[in-house]
């Protein structure tokens, strides 16, 4: 792999969207020709008959959100990641700071392994965390929520918030369940 192929770049859609648009409706109609999802096998092809390449279906996928992004008028940047993580990357994919990484790793809740002194993290490893740690946050939040009926009395209401948010405290407290 050449060095230019292995930096960050970022696309910005084109003015008007004609091309991504064809993509687009291509890759839709695809998809959506009422005979289910079709096995996934595309290709890139050149100019010329039979100057094609099939496309692993992670490119495929890469692809398919590059072309809706674009359709929808966001930029698009693509970055390279190593297999192997720094503390400082992985803070900075997880949008935490690194002391609090340091803190995850010291607690055993993302694997690593040290090099010489230095902590080495797995990328698949930290996106197992952050699937799990997203997962975790959306079930604290669906715990808070109350139906609030008509015939309920405000003071009552309040209460049971309050009894959810102390619930969700402790457990916060005590840790995640092992």
């Amino acid at each position: 792999m050449s060095t230019s192929a292995a930096r960050s770049e970022t696309y910005l859609p084109e003015t008007g969207g004609g091309k991504v648009a064809q993509v687009y409706d291509f890759l839709e109609a695809h998809e959506q020709a009422g005979r289910g999802r079709p096995a996934a096998r595309y290709f890139l092809a050149g100019s010329s008959p039979g100057d094609r390449v099939e496309l692993p279906a992670e490119v495929y996928r890469v692809l398919r959100q590059v072309v809706e992004a674009l359709r929808q008028g966001f930029a698009v940047t693509v970055a390279p990641l190593a297999q192997t993580l720094t503390t400082q990357q992985a803070a900075d994919l997880l949008g935490v700071s690194r002391p609090t990484v340091i803190k995850l790793l010291d607690e055993e809740r993302i694997p690593f392994e040290r090099v010489g002194t230095h902590r080495r993290i797995l990328l698949r490893d930290l996106l197992t965390y952050r699937d799990v740690r997203r997962a975790e946050q959306y079930a604290a939040l669906e715990s808070t929520a109350i139906d609030i009926g008509d015939e309920e009395h405000l003071d009552t209401t309040l209460e049971q918030l309050r009894d959810a948010r102390r619930a969700v405290a402790a457990r916060r407290r005590t840790g995640p369940a092992s």
